[in-house]
């Protein structure tokens, strides 16, 4: 799943789960709940086995992915002001939403080789997601990003 829809699921978990305690660790296992849903992404793993990088079109969705799941995560985070707590609170959980991703990441973007990674996490992360063509794997995300910001603005 591409990186906005975690981040927009895990900031409706800690919008309405105000303590941290419950709301941070439900937005990481929100993460593996939603890779099971069928959806879409760049296929960057096969991309690096392949041809040992990563491609110029994958990179251009990769980073517009992440510069807009930055910026929705942001906004939903920073109306909860001038409850800082809250705020601090839905920005973490943004992060925990993405976490299981951004582990990925040295070894993708910075060619950073680490054996549990390559050996364990990826397969795992592999193993778990559901993906299906582009059509209906972006029109999942949207349904999912659609519903959870309905449960934000309209509960």
């Amino acid at each position: 799943m591409l990186e906005t829809p975690h981040v927009i699921i895990a900031a409706t978990i800690a919008t309405k789960i105000k303590n941290p305690l419950l709301s941070l660790p439900l937005a990481l296992a929100s993460h593996f709940v939603f890779e099971m849903i069928p959806h879409w992404n760049p296929h960057i793993n096969t991309e690096k086995r392949r041809f040992g990088k990563i491609s110029k079109k994958s990179t251009v969705i990769i980073m517009s992915d992440s510069l807009m799941s930055l910026a929705v995560g942001s906004v939903l985070a920073f109306r909860l002001l001038p409850d800082t707590s809250h705020t601090i609170s839905v920005l973490l959980a943004c992060f925990a939403g993405v976490l299981p991703d951004l582990i990925e990441a040295p070894y993708y973007f910075l060619n950073l080789t680490n054996s549990f990674i390559v050996n364990k996490w990826i397969p795992f992360k592999k193993s778990i997601q559901s993906d299906t063509g582009p059509v209906w794997g972006v029109i999942t995300q949207i349904a999912v990003s659609l519903v959870a910001l309905a449960i934000i603005f309209l509960s």
